[in-house]
């Protein structure tokens, strides 16, 4: 026994004079863990956690007495006393030990590294004379103890049978899992399958050409293509072999579609030698050669770009879909999420065994990612379940010139992170492929069985830097001195089956040649890939092709469909017994269906998803609380006071009814919006829309609405009809409670690529939404949605606005003025209108109308052009806004604005001066800045609202009186348009 080990043992309270008190505390535990005294109930909870998991011991108790009886057998050398030996009992105790620490602890000394580069921990609990063991015992007979072997066996031939499972090239975490039968079922399936023999020569001969195309095309295009970037694969060529053979082996295993979500590294080889791809096709993307006929989309590079093939296998053909990725690595995750659930809804998979989501991450983004962690935190929630997720980490040792792992992050590995979720890991050396298959299928096999994530670390290494035009010796000069002299993993295996017979020395070079001779005959290298075909739960998307924005549409209901879905809407069950503040909202909307009180927001969004509901549009709402509504005016899910029961109204219309979800998501918004965008882009007759608490917390999701949902179309032609709901307006709640940031989507909008609305009454919100499904047109849709306004007097519709009208991207005057009166025309979006008119209302101000701009993109310029020509003495034009200058619509929509005016017309800003951040923090400075808007908007020579008007609001009636800039042309110049800020 070493040094070591004697001080520990010398000064464990585990061991000693006090191990038999010990240990009889932990018999009781083992049998019952309420037998023993919270203390060490809690103490050896941790223990067990710590050697992996809670259950992972055995009691020993009933081990002594088997081996009191193998001692009075003769038949067993092991026990060749005549009696008990209580030494050889500790000692059979002290082997189940070492067999849960290696199956807790092995994989910290697995030769998982490729390049032998990794450190190996020197672990005490993996010696022997840890656990009190010596050579003496070496030829002593053991229980295996459920190892999954002989049931007796030499300590020599377990501790061999342990290193080879648990140290060989694959490092299996699974011990973090707290559930028993997960755990044990795991257990078994790894130390069983090891034992038999994987692949049959024939597998192993695919193995091989699959090995050779991997590093084939790497090959083919480094030297046809000098210098550019195709961020290659080599180093980790296994992930072909691996995601194929999880293709095949998840078709014979029942499913039918997968969907795959990678970054750029690896993605060219996976289009080429796994979905089919062109090679023709790949070339001209390399040579910039684009059809005349697209010149209208930007496109993307080669190694953003998505692909669908159907590929045979022993099941059946199974479609699988390469989602479409920007430069933002792990940012697909949500969206291949979405798109899976979307498929599963739509085949009635409620338990993902059709449709599959794969993940392939790279080793850096893994870990440093957050949407990673949103992503796995999404996984067993009922609205963004898909049944389980099979994530292959790349595993590169490097992120771009980051290898040191005390810079790449805080834990041992880049997977660490998984294990929130208790997901099994498979860390695997890519040079040993046979252990690569089998990591894949036991993967497989458990999302199968549990419908839980699971993860292959694939620890492979990145031969090139980070692109091919990168020289990475600058920063791991010794990584990369070892990695230029490494065979690839297709030279290593090809020289093993040479010398198990499997394949002769000619066949690796023959099978290069070929490939070689197919990619320059540009033949399809694939050969399992049947191109698209499709199948019954197919989407056809070319009805959304080539549409006109301005083509009408029909939104409104018939009376008798309005008191149909009335009575749908308002009908819960007799038995339940609602909060009495829901039950006044349930019976104020069937007064709102009889006309006696007129509508609400709450009751006209509900509306218009019913009359969906039953025209054959499902709806699907997501949000932090879409289900109540954040500010109390959905209640979309009702509950019982009684035993907490939920209703759901809008699921109980009628027999032939699509289906509505509604969900209250976690609080996520980049993992929530990336979901609901891939959701989106995979069912058109789904009104799909996330619901922020306040508008401005989509800020979370920024990366998503830039790189997906506002430029999806135009780089990938990805059709979207996401609708984003962002409350919005000011009401003295602070920075982070008031703006929606409209100035940024606003900015985003070019090529009629989405729709930016700010509805003011529940009719608009009604034939808006109807409008978005009912037209064939899937472009996402922006909603400034109300706050105060939700309770406004003046901001209600009456029922028979249902049954007639329109959305209306500018709505006129509504009060009752001499056109020829009108000096001043004020235009304005949202809340600020009510403030508006309710002032002039008060003044008696009959010289300035007020006219609503309800759709800012794309831009209502005749609609504009025509409510400036119902005043024809009007020479002011305002835009007011709340927001300050530098924010919301102005600087966006000001060349609109500008654009119909003649030289006749005066435009100016009226709105919060310039500002560093989106609104006041004190409620009386938010009042006295509102005021002064609001009055500059209305009175002579109003100037931009800062602390408080910089002039006093001119006199009743006096709005006729010239302002503002002139312009100098026909048609205005941008010069002196609006007040200094």
């Amino acid at each position: 026994m070493s040094e070591t080990l004697e001080q520990k043992y010398a000064t464990s309270h585990l061991f000693g004079a006090n191990a038999p008190f010990i240990l009889e505390i932990y018999e009781k535990y083992l049998e019952d863990p309420g037998e023993v005294p919270d203390e060490w109930r809690n103490y050896f909870r941790g223990f067990l956690d710590g050697q992996g998991g809670s259950g992972a011991d055995v009691a020993h108790g009933p081990i002594v007495d088997e081996m009191a009886e193998r001692a009075r057998a003769p038949r067993v050398a092991a026990a060749g006393s005549s009696g008990f030996d209580p030494r050889l009992a500790e000692k059979q105790a002290g082997v189940a030990r070492m067999i849960q620490a290696y199956r807790g602890r092995g994989h910290r000394v697995a030769d998982i590294d490729p390049l032998g580069l990794r450190e190996k921990p020197e672990l005490d609990e993996l010696q022997p004379a840890f656990h009190g063991l010596s050579d003496s015992d070496m030829d002593t007979e053991f229980s295996t103890m459920g190892l999954f072997a002989k049931d007796f066996m030499k300590l020599r031939d377990i501790i061999a049978q342990l290193e080879r499972l648990y140290t060989g090239p694959i490092g299996f975490e699974y011990m973090h899992v707290t559930d028993p039968e997960e755990r044990r079922w795991l257990q078994e399936q790894f130390e069983r399958r090891q034992v038999d023999a994987l692949l049959d020569d024939d597998e192993k001969r695919l193995l091989l050409r699959q090995l050779t195309g991997a590093e084939g095309i790497e090959r083919y295009l480094h030297k046809k293509y000098v210098g550019q970037k195709r961020f290659s694969l080599e180093g980790g060529e296994s992930m072909i072999p691996l995601l194929d053979d999880l293709i095949q082996q998840g078709g014979k295993d029942g499913l039918d579609e997968i969907v795959v979500g990678m970054a750029h590294r690896g993605r060219i080889n996976v289009l080429i030698n796994v979905l089919g791809k062109s090679p023709e096709e790949l070339f001209s993307e390399f040579e910039g050669i684009y059809d005349d006929d697209m010149e209208d989309r930007s496109g993307d590079v080669k190694y953003h770009m998505g692909f669908s093939s159907d590929l045979e296998t022993p099941g059946g053909n199974v479609h699988v879909a390469l989602a479409f990725n920007p430069s933002h690595l792990e940012f697909v995750n949500p969206v291949v999420e979405g798109s899976v659930r979307a498929r599963q809804d739509r085949r009635g998979d409620k338990d993902g065994k059709t449709v599959m989501p794969v993940l392939i991450h790279g080793d850096a983004s893994f870990a440093g990612q957050g949407i990673v962690q949103e992503t796995l935190q999404m996984s067993q929630t009922r609205g963004f379940y898909t049944g389980g997720t099979v994530h292959i980490t790349v595993n590169n040792q490097v992120g771009f010139t980051t290898s040191n792992p005390r810079d790449a992050r805080s834990t041992p590995y880049a997977t660490d992170v998984a294990k929130m979720i208790e997901t099994p890991i498979l860390h695997v050396n890519a040079d040993h492929p046979e252990a690569v298959i089998f990591a894949t299928r036991l993967a497989l096999a458990y999302r199968q069985r549990f419908h839980k994530d699971v993860m292959i670390d694939l620890i492979c290494y990145r031969r090139h830097g980070h692109n091919e035009a990168d020289e990475p010796a600058v920063t791991q000069p010794g990584m990369y001195s070892v990695i230029r002299s490494h065979p690839t993993a297709r030279e290593i295996y090809a020289e093993n089956l040479v010398e198990a017979g499997v394949v002769s020395e000619e066949d690796p070079q023959k099978l290069l040649d070929e490939y070689r001779d197919d990619l320059d005959a540009g033949r399809m290298v694939a050969p399992k890939s049947q191109g698209m075909i499709g199948n019954e739960y197919t989407v056809d998307w070319s009805e959304f092709n080539l549409k006109d924005w301005d083509e009408p549409v029909d939104t409104t209901i018939d009376g008798d469909r309005v008191q149909q879905l009335v009575e749908g809407i308002t009908t819960v069950p007799d038995d339940y017994k609602l909060h009495s503040r829901v039950q006044r909202i349930i019976d104020d909307r069937k007064k709102m269906g009889q006309s006696k009180i007129p509508m609400d927001w709450g009751f006209a969004e509900t509306m218009a998803h019913a009359s969906l509901l039953t025209e054959g549009y499902s709806v699907r709402i997501a949000g932090q609380d879409s289900g109540r509504g954040t500010f109390f005016h959905r209640h979309a899910r009702v509950y019982n006071q009684e035993d907490n029961a939920e209703f759901i109204p809008l699921q109980h219309l009628s027999d032939d009814q699509q289906p509505f979800y509604v969900y209250d998501s976690l609080l996520s918004e980049q993992g929530v919006v990336g979901f609901e965008y891939g959701y989106s882009t995979t069912n058109p007759d789904t009104l799909v829309i996330w619901e922020a608490q306040f508008g401005d917390f989509a800020n979370g999701a920024q990366v998503i609405i830039d790189q997906f949902l506002s430029s999806g179309e135009a780089k990938w032609g990805r059709y979207c009809g996401l609708t984003l709901f962002l409350p919005h307006g000011y009401e003295g709640q602070g920075p982070e409670h008031s703006s929606a940031r409209l100035e940024r989507y606003l900015q985003l909008c070019g090529q009629h690529n989405m729709q930016v609305c700010v509805p003011s009454t529940p009719a608009q919100m009604f034939h808006m939404l109807r409008r978005q499904m009912v037209r064939k047109f899937r472009k996402p849709l922006i909603v400034l949605t109300p706050k105060s306004l939700l309770r406004h007097k003046l901001s209600t519709s009456p029922l028979s606005d249902l049954e007639k009208g329109r959305f209306h991207t500018v709505i006129p005057e509504v009060d009752e003025l001499d056109r020829d009166k009108v000096r001043r025309i004020v235009f304005c979006s949202g809340k600020v209108y009510y403030d508006l008119l309710e002032a002039r209302r008060r003044d008696e101000i009959d010289d300035v109308a007020l006219i609503r701009l309800e759709q800012l993109y794309p831009f209502p310029q005749k609609a504009y052009r025509e409510a400036i020509k119902t005043y024809p003495n009007a020479r002011e034009i305002v835009w007011c806004q709340e927001e300050p200058k530098n924010q919301g619509a102005w600087y966006n929509i000001r060349h609109r604005l500008q654009a119909p005016l003649t030289e006749e017309h005066g435009l100016r800003y009226v709105g919060r001066a310039t500002a560093a951040s989106t609104a006041a923090g004190y409620f009386k400075l938010h009042v006295k800045q509102q005021k002064a808007v609001i009055e500059s908007a209305l009175s002579a020579g109003g100037t931009t609202a800062s602390g408080g008007g910089k002039k006093k609001a001119g006199k009743k009636k006096a709005a006729g009186k010239k302002t503002g800039a002139k312009n100098t042309g026909k048609k205005s110049s941008n010069k002196k348009t609006s007040e200094k800020a």
